[in-house]
């Protein structure tokens, strides 16, 4: 596989409970997250009975034509869309991965990457699991399907409290829809309302085209329920530290989106005015490298008092492939891509901003770029300390060899991009603009102090013991479901707090199906006794 000169973005999820258009928003939703991942696309839908699914490889907009949709009925709905960060790029690790358990039918959609997947792959293999995917969102599949725990929530908390890394979960479980997210908090994963509906999504960008309003992030280490009675959250373990990713708020995110709480927009604008702070330089305009460095390059011309101007033109249509020419076109790559405006930068010494520096390709054709369209000088700002490790938790980054941070000092790199001088923002000064201290933050990809070790793990308090934060309802509302129990496990380890008034229905109702292993399907059927 050749080298890439960027990072590639991870995964979006999405889930909607209690609404009759419910495949066609998250179709929506994950319209509005294709930029989290291009490799892959799904959506499964609960029809009443049986769980649905489509998916396939490409885009949301390929994969979902107007037949493949009507295939998808019902009132609650989870979609994904992926890049391979645990394993292949084929089809069968596409998302939602919809299996037959002992807890009834599940569909999981799964942002992150899990640091001990390999050593509870082994585990669940002697045995006798049986893995259909090389995806380490299997995993919990298998693990919710061999927990003790007889009811969907106790036996997810079960599994969550085996893994290690990152996840922010979207699971439908019959018509119920269930979001988890990890104890540190490394992937965003927030709840929206939209009239008498409850959505979850990696984003809110998601929301905003549908429609519907944000309510609040899912907590890290708690588990949230979307069902008939509304929203209902429990936490099962709280890390030692939260660990939000920054290189949410530098590259990955929508610019429109609020992630950990904040804008994504105003957070770059503020690294930008810090990096025109930290590196000052008499040039005569701000250019951004579009799309990604955009809001730095206006938090630099704002603070500097330097012009803005869009010096360099995004080809939004390139698609995934394109045919190059048989005779060589010197950057055709770049050039395909990006095309300078020479009335522009013509004449013009130019401070470029960009969020990062991966390998350093990319930047070199772009400045060489910039100078053949009549630029006397090319001054490379980066909204973000060198990047020098690759990330362990879920997003699909070049190894630590290929990153030139990792074996070029500040001069070095400078020299081979060919730029005039070249500033980055300092690591206070990015965690400083963004709100949170390195204590509250995942930066690993420029410290290389990653929270959670590959080797080991900081203990989870679990919050099984009494924490006073309501109770489970107990008592099962005939109404809602006729196939389930009628009654709840007295010993359900986690406690609820009810955040919006819920009718009388049962949380943790288990569906008693005699099976010790999951069984994966394109279309499943809760069995029957």
């Amino acid at each position: 596989m050749p080298s890439r000169d960027a990072f590639r973005e991870e995964c979006g999820v999405f889930g909607i409970y209690g609404h009759a258009d419910a495949a066609n928003l998250t179709y929506l939703g994950l319209y509005a997250l294709q930029h989290r991942g291009q490799e892959s696309a799904g959506i499964a839908t609960w029809n009443g009975s049986r769980i649905l699914v489509e998916k396939e490889m490409g885009y949301v907009h390929d994969v979902f034509d107007e037949a493949r949709m009507k295939r998808l009925p019902g009132k609650s709905a989870v979609g994904h869309v992926r890049y391979s960060t645990a394993g292949e790029s084929r089809l069968e690790n596409a998302q939602p991965i919809v299996y037959n358990t002992n807890k009834g039918p599940l569909a999981l959609c799964h942002n992150g990457n899990l640091v001990n997947a390999d050593e509870l792959r082994h585990e669940l293999e002697e045995q006798g699991s049986i893995f259909t995917t090389s995806s380490d969102s299997e995993v919990f599949l298998h693990l919710i399907a061999r927990s003790r725990q007889e009811n969907i929530v106790s036996a997810l908390t079960d599994a969550l409290l085996r893994v290690r890394g990152a996840y922010s979960l979207v699971l439908m479980s019959g018509e119920r829809v269930l979001a988890a997210r990890d104890p540190q908090g490394f992937r965003p994963l927030t709840i929206g309302r939209l009239g008498s509906s409850w959505v979850v999504a990696s984003e809110t960008c998601a929301f905003d085209l549908i429609d519907a309003e944000p309510v609040r992030d899912v907590e890290p280490g708690e588990v949230v329920v979307l069902d008939v009675g509304g929203v209902a959250s429990a936490s099962f373990a709280m890390g030692r530290r939260t660990a939000y990713c920054v290189f949410e708020h530098v590259y990955f995110a929508r610019p429109d989106s609020v992630v950990f709480g904040r804008s994504v927009a105003d957070a770059r604008r503020a690294f930008g005015r810090r990096l025109a702070r930290e590196h000052p330089v008499k040039a005569d305009v701000v250019v951004p490298v579009p799309d990604s460095g955009v809001y730095a390059a206006l938090g630099y011309a704002e603070e500097s008092g330097i012009p803005y101007a869009m010096g360099l033109v995004r080809n939004h249509y390139v698609g995934r492939t394109f045919i190059e020419p048989k005779q060589a076109i010197r950057n055709f790559g770049v050039k395909v891509k990006l095309n300078p405006v020479r009335s522009v930068v013509g004449g013009k010494r130019i401070i470029l901003v960009d969020d990062s520096i991966v390998r350093g390709t990319t930047s070199q054709k772009i400045v060489r770029m910039l100078k053949q369209a009549g630029a006397t000088q090319v001054h490379m700002r980066i909204s973000s300390p060198p990047t020098m490790n690759p990330c362990r938790y879920g997003i699909d980054t070049p190894h630590r060899k290929e990153l030139i941070a990792s074996t070029h000092d500040v001069e070095a790199t400078r020299n081979f991009i060919g730029a005039n001088s070249l500033g980055y923002l300092s690591l206070d000064g990015m965690l400083t603009a963004f709100g949170r201290g390195e204590d509250q933050t995942c930066a690993a990809c420029f410290t290389g102090n990653y929270p959670v070790k590959w080797e080991d793990m900081p203990e989870q308090r679990t919050l099984f013991e009494p924490v006073a934060i309501g109770e489970v309802d107990d008592e099962v509302d005939d109404e809602v479901d006729d196939e389930v129990d009628d009654e709840v496990d007295d010993e359900v380890e986690v406690e609820v707090e009810v955040d919006v008034e819920r009718k009388e229905t049962a949380l943790d109702t288990a569906l008693d199906i005699p099976a010790d292993e999951c069984v994966p399907a394109i279309a499943v059927e809760p069995s029957k006794e």
